[in-house]
């Protein structure tokens, strides 16, 4: 078994794959990630991991004791694809991981990848597996703590559908507004990239997925291991 890791800004995700197929996946903290490791200790073949944040001694150490065939994803290593980004240091693992899976999924095809996580972001692989950017704003629980962080009167509201457009309270109108105002701002931007790449697709990812993924009017392929795929995806390309 193979096994990929993502440290995300909120979560760690993970999953085992075995001859391209995911078998096993879950989240867990970094303890239970830890353990976890401890467990298949000379179970795994080889380990890719991918962090957005430090990660702690004692788990790069479960880590290379899991598997001697470990690698950390980083902005320097060759990728599957042309990075044409104009600092290629400076983009997020998270991101390159993301380009990856949208290029394993629809090869020789443009692919715009939206992750609706802590951070909404838009990603764009050209039909001839170039890479060149995309966007970078708020996710969800982001908006929701910047309208009370920001103000003197705002409650935190925790995250959840909205009932209506008109919100007929507070927490429905900072939900409708928060909610509401995101998949407006989705589906404007993707009809902006569709405007320069009609026979473009569209892969929407991410912690917040069940969100927009039946909203939204643009046709898209939903898939929330877009991340874990592209992980694997760049694992195999640095087997050897």
């Amino acid at each position: 078994m193979d096994l990929v890791i993502d440290i995300g800004n909120t979560r760690i995700k993970y999953a085992g794959f075995i001859n391209g197929q995911i078998q096993t996946k879950g989240y867990c903290t970094e303890p239970e990630l830890e353990n976890l490791l401890k467990t298949l200790s000379g179970k795994v073949n080889k380990i890719m991991l991918s962090a957005v944040r430090p990660v702690s001694n004692p788990l790069l150490f479960e880590i290379k004791n899991c598997s001697s065939n470990s690698l950390v994803l980083s902005s320097e290593m060759e990728m599957p694809f042309k990075n044409l980004y104009e600092s290629p240091k400076t983009v997020g693992v998270d991101r390159l991981a993301l380009a990856a899976g949208a290029l394993f999924k629809f090869p020789n095809e443009p692919v715009l990848v939206v992750d609706v996580g802590t951070c909404m972001t838009f990603d764009l692989i050209d039909a001839h597996a170039a890479y060149h950017g995309g966007a970078i704003s708020p996710g969800l629980q982001m908006r929701l703590k910047a309208l009370n962080a920001y103000t003197k009167m705002l409650p935190l509201v925790d995250l959840e559908a909205p009932k209506d457009l008109i919100g007929r309270n507070t927490k429905e109108s900072i939900l409708s507004g928060v909610v509401n105002g995101m998949l407006k701002e989705l589906d404007g931007i993707i009809d902006a990239y569709k405007l320069r790449y009609p026979e473009m697709k569209i892969i929407l990812t991410g912690g917040d997925l069940a969100f927009f993924d039946k909203k939204l009017k643009n046709s898209i392929f939903a898939d929330a291991d877009t991340l874990l795929k592209g992980l694997y995806f760049i694992l195999k390309q640095h087997a050897n």
